[in-house]
């Protein structure tokens, strides 16, 4: 099976760095946060992948096609006709497909656009920007066993802010750190979709969250399968600085891989 990533946008509210590259290419411990999520799936399998890009799209195809500059020691040697040598050459086992989707293009758009690279099976489709530890064995058996077009892993965020219990006239009763109850269930990414779903998006300016999803979650053809574990998406600098704690204290919950 093939999984598609989304990583077209432009990243606003991580502006630091989006400015100078696309968010999915800020990296976490010195590699960019498309590498840990594309890393999830080769754990469970899944090797070819195909990236729907857009925004600095040209820094992700450079990115991979100087993969071995970037993970392995090379000597240039400039007295033998600049002679390249790669040293201890790290080489994943993955096909990758970077596909320019467009600047300006939604989420369902960029689907759309690479549906003749799709084929005629379900695939699996995340977000650029978002790591986990869901285990995508489990998410397909789920989706095989249902029978239905579209499913999609589901979270309960953590909150970061304390909630108010509030009287009728507006006195605090109290104030509390917010807890699970408090919050619902959010989209975290990582679906199995089978390729018909592709024909509910009409064209570039449909959000694939929005008419799509809801069609779908109208004709019963949408599932979700919810996920205990750790999720988190990177829209701020806040977050990128949390999981990069995470990584360099070598408690990183989404690294189920072993090097």
């Amino acid at each position: 099976m093939k999984a598609v990533i989304l990583a077209g946008g432009y990243g606003t509210r991580i502006s630091e760095e989006s400015q100078f590259k696309p968010k999915p290419m800020i990296e976490i411990g010195g590699m960019p946060i498309l590498w840990h999520i594309m890393k999830l799936y080769t754990h469970y399998g899944v090797n070819e992948f195909i990236i729907c890009a857009g925004y600095k799209q040209h820094v992700i195809k450079e990115w991979f096609a100087d993969y071995f500059l970037h993970t392995s020691d090379i000597t240039f040697d400039f007295t033998q006709d600049d002679k390249i040598i790669v040293h201890n050459k790290r080489a994943e086992k993955w096909k990758v497909t970077v596909v320019d989707t467009g600047l300006d293009t939604m989420t369902g758009g960029r689907l759309k656009r690479i549906r003749n690279f799709i084929g005629d099976e379900p695939f699996f489709m995340t977000y650029g920007d978002g790591v986990s530890d869901v285990d995508i064995n489990a998410l397909l058996d789920f989706h095989k066993k249902h029978g239905k077009l579209a499913t999609m892993s589901a979270v309960k965020p953590e909150s970061r802010f304390g909630v108010l219990d509030l009287a009728e006239n507006n006195e605090v009763r109290a104030f509390r750190e917010k807890s699970d109850i408090d919050s619902g269930w959010i989209n975290a990414g990582f679906m199995v979709l089978e390729p018909k779903v592709l024909d509910y998006i009409k064209d570039d300016t449909v959000m694939f969250e929005r008419e799509p999803m809801e069609q779908l979650a109208r004709e019963g053809q949408l599932m979700c399968c919810k996920h205990n574990g750790f999720w988190q998406c990177m829209d701020t600098l806040r977050d990128k600085e949390r999981l990069e704690k995470l990584w360099n204290d070598c408690t990183a919950p989404w690294k189920v891989w072993s090097e």
